[in-house]
């Protein structure tokens, strides 16, 4: 038996603590791969799984064992990816996650020009405005925009992304046109529940980053969301570029302090940093970073 298989199935068994699950991945039988990860143990002569009727999770030997033999899995696999591609297109499972308007607006357009140029490439978009696991939920490849504070990951920033505050002009025509940042504590502001300060918005004064508080009735952690009710004359809101710029255009909203906007958001690529980018991803990442949809900010 295939040393390279054991590993491959204790590692899809190890990262989703299912042998059911391994076994969908692998296209195996439940029990071959139940068997491959025993006799993997037995050659090596220690326990990597606990085992019980209901869970599954590593030893300590078993998680040494897994962060050693993903690297090899991964040089394995871009190995004869490599190989193969050398005189043969794209092929293969890139599964990618993003946020859930982004993605929609943005990412799924440029992964279809993406697709359309590989046939051969199989593309799993998931889409959420939570903070996934690229590691934990098997993903080879997360689009995110904001502050990237998660340092066990590689990024590769794709372009900046500006916040944008806006209003509609229903709005302001009843709470009046506010003519300088600070005039905002006086106005109802729509505030991002995914940002770490959602009462305090920032901008570039004079150089310098100022601190602005805001206040108001409601709150949302979808950027979408906070840009629809703006739209409809709720009130003010900061949204990033992109899911204001078709109603800038249409003047639906209208764009406030325009010469003090800040850019603190990028889109980025992140990967896991001990995993060796295969062919496909990489070309994935170089089509994202120069793709106007994705890299021009949206504005």
């Amino acid at each position: 038996m295939d040393k390279i298989d054991r590993m491959r199935a204790f590692a899809l068994v190890a990262k989703n603590a299912s042998f059911t699950a391994a076994a969908q991945r692998l296209g195996r039988s439940s029990r071959l791969v139940s068997k491959y990860v025993a006799d993997l143990e037995e050659a090596l002569g220690v326990q990597l799984l606990n085992r019980t009727t209901r869970s599954v999770s590593l030893t300590d030997a078993g998680a040494t064992y897994l962060a050693l033999c993903e690297p090899l899995l991964d040089g394995f696999d871009e190995m004869e990816e490599a190989v193969r591609n050398a005189q043969a297109a794209l092929r293969g499972v890139i599964r990618v996650a993003a946020p859930t308007g982004f993605g929609a607006l943005r990412l799924a357009p440029s992964l279809a020009a993406f697709a359309s140029q590989h046939p051969e490439v199989e593309l799993d978009l998931k889409l959420s405005d939570r903070r996934v696991s690229i590691v934990d939920e098997g993903l080879d490849l997360a689009v995110r925009i904001g502050p990237m504070r998660d340092s066990s990951l590689m990024v590769r920033q794709l372009g900046p992304m500006p916040l944008v505050i806006c209003a509609a002009p229903a709005y302001l025509a009843r709470a009046g046109t506010p003519t300088h940042p600070q005039a905002l504590s006086t106005h109802e502001c729509i505030q991002d529940g995914n940002t770490a300060e959602p009462g305090i918005w920032r901008f570039a004064m004079d150089g310098q980053d100022v601190a602005v508080p805001v206040q108001g009735r409601l709150q949302a952690d979808a950027p979408a969301a906070a840009a629809r009710l703006a739209a409809a004359g709720i009130g003010v809101a900061r949204c990033p570029a992109y899911t204001v710029a078709q109603a800038l255009k249409s003047g639906e909203l209208v764009e406030l302090f325009a010469p003090y906007r800040v850019t603190p958001y990028v889109v980025a690529a992140l990967f896991p940093q001990n995993r060796r980018l295969t062919t496909r991803v990489r070309a994935l990442i170089d089509h994202l970073a120069q793709d106007p949809l994705i890299c021009n900010g949206g504005v």
